[in-house]
């Protein structure tokens, strides 16, 4: 049965949904804020300069290969990927930096070579996190939140341990170099929780790091977006950009349809892959299924403070994802999580796309893209931007042995403002909601609003949580919800 369904948002939950509800023969329209598609994955173009805006790093490509699989497609369809080697360099002082080599051979020799015995000490670590992956990939993260039930299966009674133990004493338990601690904790700081807050069973991101790699798309990240809007309309999707939506109807309970600049268009089913708690705050109060009281209790990954640097120099002693642990790296996480502030010394990560890609910048220059994560709700100031892009430009100098500041053609800056006035962020978070013990799987908000039918959610703040590949799955998740709507309402079924 052929149904009418309006999409909310064009990011990567929405662009997934929208192909999977239209390959079932819907008719789908998305409808993006915006002027360009992709949610917080766009693009910027300076002077020849081009910058990924948010998204910048391709992990779990096997999770990229199943989605263009569901459509008969592979992503070389669409663009071509580098594993990149070292997938990234972790700066600790002046002369004193980590390559994360492209094998897993390699990363094993640069742990021994920091701790002896570490070499042995991670193969068990990763082979462990690999079988979690493993796990999450084929029991978890395709399931839809439903149901505490779908946390227990066979193989995961067998981890019980790990949802037990946290992220934090699984590092310190095998690994005693401060160094080595941190590069197997940031992906939880930077894409989620204290690491202390985030089960040891989330561990699986350490293989999904060292074990399957980090790649980079040809012509950046948004090289996806472009993927996946040609797989939509291939399929016959619509997209509307300069498109805000600015009510939802509800009739009798039910989702009937939107206003957007001021022209009412009907729908038979309504899916926000905006952000949750904005697309709440567009219906009459009894309809929000979480209260203000609860969105301030929840645990919110970090929001960030981002630079757009064009460089009229190439950058050496530096690779294309380069992370910068110089400073005390539980001190910025308590900044972020216990007492939120601005940093006193922050953790921060740089990436130089046109090291990979030289299409990133003009030739013999270097297209910089810059990034501190801080606590989400903080008071955002151009004092502010201004303090911290001299903090980094003037490590980055002092670490790396080399002058950047005096081959500076332009900077722009992205911060909390900009992702409440750009995204409708909560807070105006970046990654979404953390994923805690208690923020896991069901005990997510839902795909499906508890309290309008036919209104259905997807994306960071819901199932199965933050990160690009996470943002495909839940896509998928929630048009397997609306099809199963669709097919119960239907008087033959």
């Amino acid at each position: 049965m052929k149904k009418k369904i309006l999409i909310l948002g064009s990011g990567f939950s929405s662009l997934s949904a929208a192909s999977y509800l239209a390959q079932m023969g819907h008719q789908v329209e998305v409808f993006e804020k915006n002027d360009t598609l992709g949610g917080r994955a766009r693009q910027l173009k300076h002077d020849g300069f081009t910058f990924d805006m948010g998204p910048s790093w391709y992990w779990m490509p096997d999770v990229f290969e199943k989605y263009f699989a569901d459509f008969g497609k592979k992503p070389s369809d669409y663009y071509s990927l580098e594993r990149l080697d070292p997938g990234y360099q972790v700066y600790f002082g002046v002369n004193d930096s980590i390559p994360i080599g492209d094998s897993l051979d390699k990363i094993y020799t640069v742990f021994e070579n920091e701790e002896k015995g570490s070499g042995k000490k991670l193969k068990a670590f990763i082979n462990d996190a690999k079988t979690n992956y493993d796990i999450a990939i084929s029991d978890l993260v395709y399931r839809p939140g439903i149901s505490p039930l779908e946390l227990v299966t066979p193989t995961t009674i067998k981890k019980i341990r790990y949802f037990l133990s946290n992220i934090k004493n699984e590092v310190t338990r095998g690994f005693k170099n401060p160094k080595l601690r941190q590069i197997l904790q940031f992906p939880v700081l930077f894409l989620g929780a204290k690491p202390q807050n985030t089960p040891a069973f989330y561990n699986f991101m350490n293989f999904a790091d060292f074990g399957l790699g980090t790649w980079h798309p040809d012509k950046g990240m948004y090289a996806i977006v472009k993927a996946m809007v040609a797989v939509a309309k291939e399929l016959g999707v619509t997209f509307h950009t300069n498109s805000p939506v600015e009510s939802i109807h509800v009739e009798n309970g039910r989702a009937t349809g939107i206003t957007t600049n001021g022209k009412n268009i009907q729908g038979d089913f309504v899916l926000s892959g905006a952000d949750y708690h904005h697309t709440e705050t567009s219906l009459p109060p009894q309809y929000r299924a979480y209260s203000e009281r609860y969105w301030e209790k929840k645990t919110f990954a970090p929001s960030s403070l981002l630079f757009y640097v064009g460089l009229d120099k190439k950058v050496k002693n530096v690779t294309h994802h380069t992370l910068f642990f110089d400073v005390d790296f539980d001190q910025h996480a308590q900044q972020i999580y216990d007492r939120p502030e601005w940093p006193t010394d922050p953790l921060f990560y740089a990436n130089f796309p046109s090291i990979t890609d030289p299409d990133m910048a003009p030739e013999g220059k270097e297209a910089l893209f810059l990034l501190i994560p801080i606590a989400p709700g903080i008071e955002d100031t151009q004092a502010h931007r201004d303090q911290y892009f001299d903090i980094v430009i003037d490590r980055m100098e002092r670490l790396t042995k080399q002058t950047i500041r005096p081959h500076i053609l332009f900077q722009e800056s992205f911060c909390v403002n900009d992702f409440v006035s750009e995204y409708n962020s909560y807070k105006g978070n970046a990654y979404g909601m953390a994923n805690t013990l208690l923020q896991t799987a069901f005990l997510r908000p839902k795909l499906k609003s508890k309290k309008v039918d036919g209104l259905y959610f997807s994306g960071q703040l819901t199932v199965p949580g933050p990160g690009v590949p996470p943002a495909l799955i839940s896509g998928k998740l929630v048009s397997g919800l609306i099809e199963e709507a669709i097919y119960n309402q239907s008087p033959t079924k």
